[in-house]
């Protein structure tokens, strides 16, 4: 009989850690709390582990950001992806193939020159290309066809790329258990007990759980977590869609991303198409998906790939994404509730950053202290005018 990824464990009546919510960040940040020294860890899982966004999303990885502080955090991120493979002995399948942000006109030229400069100067590969240079390295592609939306220019980030979403799953919570965490499914938190501002235990649906350190690592539902804890967050849940295709011949070396026809396509290591757009404007918890949003993307796509017609769809799913009002995450501890910190309201852009908000976290759980990639996103930057403004590089949900 083959070895158990992870093994199954009685559940403690006390942890030194709990970390609620067994995606990639929950489970990232368990792994390298063990590479630091502590072990008496528990990650929590209402369903299975990689239930929730880290198995409903498109995998796209890059760094090619707007802000200083957005870019730096996740080129860390894309730096520890680099060598997550060999860090966690696993195949994750990363593949480095590019990254290309369309732009279709004049103002939107000026957008991603402004975010290449910005890259550059942080030591991110990023540049603006034009239409020659595009059409090499997307054949396929309309650029110089009939177009409503001409190609103007594209935002080139070759270190981008896609990687498969299970497998860094599976390596973290692997690597986690293999440092001693014990990781929970089936296991719903219904309560967080506080007692003059110092975190004291979890109550779950298998019994309650003593400690002095909760992590909410949770996507959909952080808002929910949070208040059991008495802690506020300014964020609005919204579902985002995907679909994806029947296997085709590869063609497609490269994500393609259109802010301007919300859509965004790239090809997996089976041939589907993986096709995505914009969050759906209203907030819901609803994770099913619409038959506008299918017709919506499947227009837009055949505008950048018209030979894609007759292509079929297979499937199409929907994922719950938590956006903060500057469209940045809310990550470390919170100043109302000693004991209590949050890897929350990643939007749609959560799965890229979860070895950076992991491993970073981690360090600002065992050390005390806060690391400088981390001080840009915490909750209080939302009374002291200290915005991380990340819409311009988030205006397509990728």
């Amino acid at each position: 009989m083959s070895e158990r990824m992870w093994r199954q464990h009685e559940l403690q009546d006390s942890y030194d850690v709990v970390i609620i919510g067994g995606g990639v960040h929950g489970l990232a940040t368990a792994y390298y709390l063990t590479q630091l020294g502590v072990r008496r860890i528990a990650v929590l899982e209402a369903k299975y582990v990689g239930f929730g966004g880290s198995g409903r999303n498109t995998a796209i990885v890059r760094s090619n950001y707007r802000t200083p502080e957005g870019i730096a955090f996740y080129n860390h991120s894309v730096g520890l992806y680099e060598q997550l493979a060999e860090t966690l002995d696993f195949n994750v399948m990363f593949s480095q193939h590019g990254h290309l942000t369309l732009a279709h006109n004049e103002r939107g030229v000026a957008g991603l020159t402004e975010r290449a400069l910005t890259n550059r100067l942080q030591g991110v590969n990023s540049r603006v290309i034009f239409p020659n240079e595009i059409q090499e390295i997307v054949p396929d592609l309309n650029v110089f066809g009939h177009c409503r939306f001409p190609i103007m220019a594209a935002l080139y980030h070759p270190p981008g790329g896609i990687i498969r979403h299970d497998a860094v799953v599976w390596a973290y919570a692997r690597g986690a258990d293999r440092g001693g965490a014990h990781i929970h499914q089936q296991t719903e938190v219904q309560a967080i007990e506080v007692h003059e501002g110092q975190v004291q235990a979890v109550v779950t649906n298998r019994g309650r759980i003593k400690t002095g350190t909760v992590v909410n690592a949770t996507a959909g539902y952080a808002s929910l977590v949070s208040q059991m804890a008495g802690v506020g967050l300014p964020i609005e849940t919204h579902p985002l869609q995907a679909c994806v295709t029947e296997s085709l011949k590869p063609f497609l070396n490269s994500v393609i991303v259109s802010s301007t026809l919300h859509v965004y396509v790239s090809q997996t290591d089976r041939g589907e198409l993986v096709l995505g757009a914009e969050v759906d404007d209203y907030a819901s918890y609803s994770l099913k998906g619409t038959l506008h949003f299918l017709e919506g993307a499947a227009l837009h796509l055949l505008e950048l790939f018209p030979f894609l017609a007759s292509v079929k769809v297979l499937r199409q799913w929907a994922g719950l994404c938590d956006m903060t009002p500057d469209y940045s995450p809310i990550i470390g501890d919170t100043p109302d509730v000693k004991g209590f910190f949050m890897t929350v309201g990643w939007g749609t852009y959560g799965f890229k950053a979860g070895p950076a908000s992991g491993h970073l976290l981690a360090e600002h759980i065992a050390t005390g202290k806060t690391p400088d990639k981390l001080r840009p996103f915490s909750i209080t930057r939302f009374y002291e005018d200290c915005l991380v403004g990340e819409k311009a590089a988030a205006s397509v949900s990728h």
